[in-house]
Parts: structure tokens; sequence; C-alpha cells
């Protein structure tokens, strides 16, 4: 096997070249995505139809409320027993990839995060089906071009290759897929770059048309003209899409880290995170599941009372609730409603995730984004503004996931071409632009990014911080230099200096411990003076060097302390600050340089 497996790429080294590989292999990375795509969409749907048509029915409603922690529950023990290893965060997790590992995905990615979000939403878990398959898409071109011996820079292609597949696949839009791995995934716009991304996210889509139609996602029923007057409602839109990204942002992270450090036995993880989804949904039942129901209701202007007594609402709370809502004269307890929706729907996400689910944030995002349009949209109507709800809705979308991604051409794209909205490009341009603008005076770094951040592992759009985070500091460490001992005489560092090609000597005591360093230039003038050789010990000779660098430290923070220090050599140690080698600065530039020609385009 193996011999006819190296046979095969020695011929494929001899008779295709790389780029021509790359741009076959882009082609296979979109179909087995959008295939990936619709086999976690067959599934989540083939799990609702059991739920819906098994076990529930009028006289056994309360079935709402338990099958999310049966989701969980099963999503949990697939996880902890099988994969054995964590599938949550998808998006993060390639942006970790990445960053710090060569661009390595592992191979269980390719179907995992499919079994185990397909249980999550499928028995109604509060998250999305698009982050995990767009992690199963990354790891297919990861894989793939693990298979071919293809080098790091070329692995990355088709990482973003696969989530530009991902993305057209299970929302068929080419557009946003290719725009997605640009913003979110940070890979620089290259010539070379931009035809494989094309291709996968054409490819993918193209394959999604033949299976399920070309009909977009949510298409739009009802159509508003875009009028210039609007647009100051459409700045006010954007700063609250803002705001509430900020909300989203911080308050899932924050709840996240809760239950991270609060809660650690898988079993309590699920009795926590189903008791909590469960309560919620029996309060706000649009909760359940990733709430795409909802939204298109929202957007093709539904009636309140359609909306609120939709057959999972009048399940679970008396019709008689929902029916005196919509018919108050007031609809103020209505917006409260929806508020609340707004800012429980992280919880329910959070604990969904929390429990043991598997899913991502692109439906919470969407569906929180829709409300958020249309409570603003209602807020303006009652104050006698006259704005079209339904167009609020769909750009408020737009608004809340280039929020809460920091992605605005992606948020733009995706909306336009999951609902065909696009004579409503100008309101999605103004919405998406504002509310990246305003998350960004507050967060610097989108949800998924800032995990890795704040590690300092994460690759930017900046190229020169990007390089020196593919440095790390056992490829630059420098070991030649001759440590020599404080009770040391002149005499014996004679000795030393003359079978040294170093000019710098770090002191290190019995234990290996960094004391200091010696400077050649320091005592030059006593030593060829052999009368002081037994006068002068090194410990009296020796100085502090400007700065002491831990081996796990990020190159880019090495470069501020080289920077500060003005130093050109500074001694690394480890964590019980063990002597270990020195890093020069002209070191560190020549890596730079090799690193950037390798990843820099021909």
């Amino acid at each position: 096997m193996n011999k006819w497996y190296d046979r095969m790429i020695e011929w494929r080294e001899r008779h295709v070249s790389e780029k021509h590989l790359v741009l076959l292999l882009s082609f296979f990375v979109g179909a087995f995505s959008a295939l990936a795509a619709a086999l976690l969409k067959t599934f989540i749907h083939f799990i609702q139809q059991q739920v819906e048509g098994h076990l529930i029915a009028d006289e056994r409603t309360w079935w709402y409320l338990i099958t999310p922690v049966i989701g969980i529950t099963l999503a949990a023990l697939f996880v902890k027993y099988i994969v054995r290893d964590d599938i949550s965060h998808g998006i993060t997790k390639i942006l970790y990839a990445i960053s710090q590992r060569k661009s390595i995905i592992k191979a269980h990615n390719m179907w995992s995060s499919i079994v185990g979000s397909g249980l999550t939403i499928g028995f109604g878990g509060s998250v999305g089906a698009e982050a995990p398959i767009v992690l199963t898409g990354a790891a297919i071109g990861s894989n793939l071009a693990k298979a071919f011996r293809l080098n790091q820079k070329t692995m990355m292609l088709m990482i973003g290759c696969g989530a530009a597949g991902a993305i057209g696949g299970i929302f068929k839009a080419p557009i946003a897929g290719l725009v997605f791995t640009l913003e979110v995934l940070m890979m620089d716009l290259t010539m070379t770059s931009v035809a494989p991304l094309l291709i996968s996210s054409v490819t993918a889509t193209a394959i999604s048309y033949i299976l399920t139609g070309i009909d977009p996602m949510f298409p739009l029923d009802v159509t508003e003209p875009f009028l210039v007057q609007r647009i100051p409602w459409y700045l006010i839109l954007g700063i609250i899409c803002g705001l509430v990204s900020l909300y989203f942002t911080r308050g899932m992270n924050g709840l996240e880290r809760w239950m991270k450090t609060h809660v650690r036995s898988v079993g309590a993880k699920i009795v926590v995170g189903g008791l909590t989804l469960s309560i919620l949904i029996f309060l706000f039942p649009p909760l359940y599941g990733e709430g795409y129901d909802t939204i298109r209701q929202l957007i093709n202007g539904d009636s309140l009372s359609a909306i609120l007594n939709s057959p999972l609402e009048k399940y679970l709370i008396p019709t008689q609730f929902y029916a005196g809502l919509s018919t108050l004269n007031t609809q103020l307890i209505i917006l409260v409603y929806f508020v609340a929706i707004i800012l429980l729907k992280i919880v329910a996400s959070v604990a969904t995730n929390g429990g043991g689910g598997v899913g991502g944030i692109f439906a919470p995002s969407l569906f929180m984004g829709a409300i958020v349009g249309f409570v603003t949209a209602r807020l303006m109507n009652i104050s006698g503004l006259m704005v079209p709800e339904t167009s609020f809705a769909l750009v408020g979308m737009a608004g809340l996931m280039s929020g809460v991604m920091h992605a605005p051409l992606t948020g733009i794209f995706l909306i336009a071409e999951l609902t065909g909205g696009y004579h409503l490009f100008m309101p999605l341009m103004i919405v998406s632009v504002i509310s990246y603008v305003t998350i960004m005076f507050f967060e610097p770094h989108s949800l998924y990014a800032m995990r890795l951040a704040q590690k300092g592992e994460l690759l930017t759009h900046n190229k020169d911080r990007n390089v020196l985070t593919l440095l790390k500091m056992d490829s630059v460490l420098e070991t030649d230099f001759v440590t020599i001992m404080p009770q040391m005489t002149l005499g014996e560092l004679v000795k030393v200096i003359s079978e040294s090609r170093r000019n710098i000597f770090p002191v290190i005591d019995q234990n290996g411990r960094m004391r200091g360093i010696l400077l050649l230039d320091e005592v030059r003038n006593i030593m060829f003076q052999p009368r002081l050789y037994k006068r002068f010990t090194v410990e009296q000779l020796m100085t502090s060097p400007p700065a002491v660098l831990r081996f796990d430290l990020q190159m880019d923070k090495v470069m501020e302390i080289f920077e500060d220090t003005g130093a050109w050599n500074l001694p690394v140690v480890d964590a019980e600050r063990r002597y270990l080698g020195f890093v020069s600065k002209s070191k560190i530039f020549n890596s730079y340089r090799n690193v950037l020609v390798h990843f820099s385009e021909e």
C-alpha cells in the first residue's frame, strides 16, 4: 500500500504541477464540502421528523422541553467516548490550526462535527449548523492537501477552500463563501488564492443547487424599495446592531468562561445546560432550535398573530396568552417579549454548547439580528416614522453578523444571497459598516478570534505580525554560547574567551539558572594583565542583561522587548529561569525573511 501511494505521489510530482494540482483539489474540496453540508442538513431533518412525528403530539407537547436535553446528552456522550476530542468552537479551531498547527486539522473533524451538531440541532438545540460544517470543510481541505504532501502554505489555502465551499454549500451563497474566508479566516487576497477559493465556493453552490434547488434559503414574499430619506434610520439601526453585537460577544464569552470554570464534569454540564435550556424554551418558545422559522416570518411581514401563535408556542403556553398579546392596543409588551428573547438567546446557545452540544453562532446571530431589526422598526413606527419592518429585519441580520464576526462584507453578501434581497444592497452596506465600526470601538477581535488573540496565537491581516506569529522560539534560539560560573577567576575566564567565537558569556549557577552575562568589551582592558588574573572573579565582572526572555513568549512580544531595550542579543530561560540560549535580532530578521518569502506569492 505504501509503495503504491509513494509511486502515485512521485507520478504526480513529475506530471502535474502544483499550480494545476491546487486548482483540481479546490474543485474536489468544494464538492466534498457541499456533500458534507447536504449530509448534515439531511441528518438534522431526519431527526426532526422522527422527533415531531413519533415523540411529539398534541397530548405529548412536553417533549419539546425534553428533546433538546436528549440531543445535548447524546452529543456530549458522542464527543466524550467516541471522538475523545474537543470539537466545539469550530471556526476558532480553524484559526488555531492556521496559526499554531501548521494548518493541520485532525482527520476526525471531517465527520465528527456532522454527527455532533446533527444530534444537537436535530433534537432542538439553540445553535446553528454552519460553524460545524465550516470546520468539516476546512478539515477536508487540510487532510486532502496533507494526503498529497503539500506544503503549509498550500494546506492553508485548502483550508480556506473548504471553508468557502462549506459556506457556499450550506447557504447557497458563493460570494459570501469567498469573502468569509478572506475576512473571518483572515487569508490574504492574492491572484493565486482567489481562483481556488472561487472554484470551491462555486462548485459547492452548484452542487447545492442540484440537490436542493436554486431558491434562496429565506425567499422574500414582500419587497420594499430603498428610499434615500430612510438612510438616517438605517444609520441608527447600524449603531444598535453594533451595540447588540458587543453584548453578544462579551456576554457569550463571559457565560462560556463561567460554565467552564464552575461546571466541570460531563454530568453536571448536561444537567445545568439541559435544565437552563428547557426553562428558557418553556418561557420563550422561539428559542427552540435554530430559529429560522421566526426569521422567515419576520422578513416576510407575517402578522404578529401568526408569529406569536406558531405551533410550538401554542403547544407550550396557552393560546389565549398570545391571542391577548396580539390584540393589545399598546404593543410595548410584545416588544418587551422580543427584547427578552434577544437578551436570552445567548444564554440558550451557551447552555446548548456548554451542556455538551455542538453548534455555532451563525444561526443565533441571524436570529437575533432579525429580531433586533424588527423591534427597532416597530419602535420607530410607534413613534410615527413609518419604516418597513421587513426590510429592517433583513438588514438587521447583516448588521449583527457583521458586528459579531467583524466581517461587514460577509454580512452584506450573505444576507443578499440568503434572501435574494439584492435591491437592499445600500441599506445592507450602511447597517453592516456602521455595526462593524461601532463594535470596533470596544472589541478589536471577533468572538471567533478573541480566545486566540488573548494568548497571542492569532494570525491577522497584518503581514508583519502574521510572520512573527509563525516564528517559534526554538527556530531562532542559538545555543553555541559558552557558559561560565560566577566563581571563575579572570585567568580561567581568559582561557574560555580564547576558545570561544562569541563575545557574550552567560553566567549560570550550579543549577543552570541564569545569574547574568559577561561582555567581552567589559574585560578587554584587563584580560591581558596576568597580575590581575586571580584578583577578579566573574561575579565581580558580570552585569545584568537588558531583559531576559521566557521560552514561551510569542515572537511579536519578543520583538517589542528588543525595541524597548535597544538590545541585539537577549538570553532565554525556562519557567524556572534555567538558561537555554540566546536570541539575536539579526537571527529573527533572517528567519522573518525566509518565512515571508515562503508565504509570499511568486
